[in-house]
């Protein structure tokens, strides 16, 4: 019995070592079966048993991170040659494209600075809200009139009455570094401001970002203005909408008088819906006519929808 048990308790150990290799060492043996057998035709004194420690198995192929970044790349790419071969015959443009969900950001041409003409009155419209805000107040009866006129119609009146009360370049410039614009850059003649879209996509993420410095009664009626826009004026960013989402939009146009009454068209806004919420601006000059910079504009704001799938 005593050399029964020792046999049988030895059998269950290389039944064991035998799971996962055979006496040899060469390798695994498949079956129980296999290993019972094994341990039969060996000797009961073999040895510590040693066993080979599994190892698991390592995933093969990119993660779906790695495989969302080279997606992201491939379309980056796509864009940039369709923006430089529509740049090759066209005047003179830069895009900036912001993705809120995802945070990412696109730019063709990010930095090159362009003269703002009416865009500039989403600034003023911002710092206005702010200069109230600091105040503890509301918008007063006249401020709101003037807000609605600049932004609604783009009334040059009321921007000048506006961009005046908030102490005219030097007011604005030092409101700008609280939203944030650094490639800005105001001028006296507040349509001549200097700018780049990078700031501009900026600024149209301050105008809805929850932490930055507009409140939430400045942000909902920045939104209720720039949503409500004059018919005549709902070009530009607009374009790019699809059925069932909302836009904001304000738009920039000047015969420049410096570059032989070419045109400076700029159009900046959000388009959002159940799965998108981007902010665009388009600058371009050197336009030969009012509607061709919008037909050049509109175009450029619909290849960064094609490319970049948003």
């Amino acid at each position: 019995m005593a050399i029964a048990t020792v046999g049988l308790l030895g059998g269950a150990g290389l039944v064991g070592v035998g799971m996962m290799r055979d006496d040899s060492g060469a390798g695994p043996i498949g079956t129980f079966s296999d290993a019972a057998n094994a341990a039969n035709a060996a000797p009961a004194s073999t040895g510590p048993a040693r066993v080979r420690a599994q190892v698991a198995p390592v995933p093969s192929g990119p993660s779906q991170a790695e495989l969302a970044a080279q997606e992201r790349a491939k379309r980056v790419k796509a864009l940039d040659a369709a923006l430089k071969k529509y740049a090759a015959s066209a005047p003179e443009f830069s895009v900036a494209v912001l993705d809120r969900r995802t945070g990412q950001r696109y730019s063709f041409r990010g930095t090159e600075k362009y003269e703002t003409a009416s865009v500039v009155k989403v600034q003023v419209l911002a710092c206005l809200l702010l200069k109230a805000q600091d105040a503890g107040r509301d918008l007063t009866a006249t401020e709101l009139s003037l807000a609605k006129r600049m932004i609604r119609l783009s009334d040059n009146d009321a921007t000048t009455s506006l961009f005046a009360k908030l102490g005219r370049a030097g007011g604005v410039g030092a409101c700008n570094k609280r939203l944030g614009l650094t490639e800005t850059k105001v001028n006296s003649a507040w349509g001549l401001t200097r700018t780049t879209v990078n700031d501009q996509v900026k600024l149209l993420s301050e105008l809805v970002d929850t932490s930055g410095p507009l409140d939430v009664g400045s942000r909902k009626l920045a939104y209720t203005l720039m949503s409500t826009v004059d018919d005549s004026q709902d070009w530009g960013v607009p374009a790019v909408a699809k059925a069932g989402e909302k836009f904001t939009v304000k738009n920039g146009w000047l015969a420049r008088s410096t570059e032989n009454y070419r045109w400076i068209i700029n159009s900046v806004g959000r388009v959002t819906g159940p799965r998108t919420d981007i902010s665009i601006a388009v600058l371009s000059h050197d336009n030969g006519t009012m509607s061709g910079g919008i037909t050049s504009v509109q175009k450029v704001a619909k290849l960064t929808r094609q490319h970049l799938k948003y």
